[in-house]
């Protein structure tokens, strides 16, 4: 079993940025691949970024690409997204999630379409205008 706690998100001016967290429980961090998705109000879920357990894999949204970068600290069981240049359009709940597997190029795919073992609860994100 694997749980998820995310923090670090808020309020933040348009431009502005944020790092989010997202601490494992758990021995078995290191063998999970990481990802996370957002959920805007009215909106279904959506992946935003993912990296491979090694941290030698990472995937990211067209509409996340270049300003935002997920990174992973397996000392720390810790998964974080960095958000950079942010638009009024990130705002969302975000979701981290965690996925098994030995194929890491299979399981970063996998996860962007949102089969994930793991989910946390969700941090709020709101950007202004």
């Amino acid at each position: 079993q694997v749980q998820l706690v995310e923090s670090g998100g808020g309020l933040v001016q348009a431009g502005g940025s944020l790092r989010l967290s997202c601490a494992a429980s758990g021995r078995t961090f290191s063998s999970y691949a990481m990802g996370w998705f957002r959920q805007a109000p009215g909106k279904e879920r959506e992946f935003v970024a993912a990296i491979s357990w090694s941290g030698g894999i990472t995937y990211y949204a067209d509409s996340v690409k270049g300003r935002f970068t997920i990174s992973r600290d397996n000392a720390k069981n810790t998964v974080y997204l960095q958000m950079n240049s942010l638009k009024p359009v990130d705002t969302a709940v975000y979701y981290c999630a965690a996925s098994g597997g030995i194929n890491e190029p299979v399981v970063v795919v996998t996860m962007t379409r949102g089969e994930c073992d793991y989910w946390g609860q969700g941090t709020q994100v709101t950007v202004s205008s």
